[in-house]
């Protein structure tokens, strides 16, 4: 391959990062638990922008507990996702450069 067009490359991928680091705080995923008794939004960055707790879950600690748990393993679980769609779309795109 031509070394020209490996540095051409490179440069291409950079640009792509700075980019996606751009994005990333711009991207959001909830997830919920228990029917929607506890919510956790998620940036593109993993930080928690967002809770949401129902009154009826306060109750019972364990159970909130729980139920937080299960929310932010959802909402990371739907942030990966999104974050890898867009990784492959940055990725397409970078080919049709």
């Amino acid at each position: 391959m031509n070394p020209f067009e490996l540095l051409k490359n490179a440069q291409a991928i950079k640009e792509q990062m700075t980019k996606m680091q751009d994005i990333l705080p711009t991207i959001q995923a909830t997830g919920n638990a228990g029917a929607g008794m506890v919510t956790i939004t998620l940036n593109g960055t993993f930080t928690v922008v967002d809770v949401t707790i129902e009154e009826v879950a306060v109750e019972d600690l364990q159970t909130l507990q729980l139920l937080i748990r299960s929310a932010f393993n959802d909402a990371s679980a739907k942030l990966q996702q999104k974050l890898q769609d867009e990784g492959l779309k940055a990725v397409s795109m970078m080919g049709q450069s």
